[in-house]
């Protein structure tokens, strides 16, 4: 497995409850350039319509050699996942009110790009500074055994 980006933020900003992984329909420049590293998760979320799951936000970078078919950096792509997951996806982000959210495109063991999804709930301020204060505090551990 080649992890070939990282949400790093969502780790930050949602508790994240349950991961998930999915396939995505792409073209083949988009494979290419995701192969090559352009992607970019940031501001990325899912969203549901007739039933079928896709990606909003998710940049990826237009490759360089692509002459004839050139797409959207920013377009919605289909996600690949059963009509099960999907339905339990749509009733516990309605039911819960939980966000959606990508955490890591990578490449499986036969050449794949996946998508790793999360479903996540959004942290307080005040969590949020309870996270920042516990990393200053762990730092500050580590240099004063040194």
């Amino acid at each position: 497995m080649k992890i070939i980006s990282k949400n790093k933020k969502a780790y930050f900003n949602y508790e994240l409850l349950e991961k998930i992984e999915a396939g995505m329909v792409l073209t083949g420049a988009e494979i290419k350039s995701i192969r090559l590293g352009e992607v970019s998760l940031q501001d990325s979320y899912v969203t549901f319509s007739n039933n079928e799951a896709y990606i909003v936000n998710m940049n990826v970078s237009t490759y360089k050699f692509s002459r004839i078919f050139v797409v959207e950096p920013l377009r919605k792509r289909k996600l690949l996942l059963n009509a099960r997951e999907i339905k339990r996806l749509q009733q516990e982000q309605k039911l819960k009110n939980l966000t959606i959210i990508p955490i890591m495109v990578y490449l499986n063991s036969a050449g794949r790009a996946k998508l790793e999804i999360a479903l996540g709930r959004g942290k307080k301020l005040h969590d949020k500074r309870d996270v920042i204060k516990n990393r200053e505090a762990q730092r500050e551990t580590k240099y004063k055994k040194i």
